[in-house]
């Protein structure tokens, strides 16, 4: 997983009419408000519904930032729960995923505290 690229730090900031403080302050709130748990809850529950609600809104936040691998994992999710059909590696490679994208923005936050 080492040539993934989980954070596009150069268009992430872009968005953001290049403000560093505004992007750090941003993946900190994604790193404290996303929690997998309910996403994993539902999923296991087999609702639909939720776990749609649930992985739409990490997919957005993910684009919005620019956290390219979340992204694609979460679309990859995505369209698994939409046909109804949950490959649960899918949910496995989602929190690997997550968990490195944290870890990558803890050093994008500090750079710019």
């Amino acid at each position: 997983m080492a040539d993934l690229v989980y954070i596009n730090e150069a268009e992430g900031k872009k968005r953001l009419m290049n403000n560093d403080k505004l992007y750090a302050k941003l993946l900190s709130k994604f790193r404290t408000e996303t929690n997998l748990e309910d996403l994993f809850t539902y999923a296991d529950a087999q609702d639909w519904e939720k776990t749609q609600i649930e992985i739409h809104t990490i997919k957005g936040v993910a684009a919005n930032l620019s956290l390219i691998e979340l992204f694609n994992q979460a679309l990859v999710l995505e369209t698994q729960v939409k046909e109804k059909s949950l490959n649960p590696g899918t949910l496995e490679n989602l929190k690997t995923c997550f968990d490195e994208t944290v870890s990558q923005a803890d050093k994008v936050i500090a750079k710019y505290a």
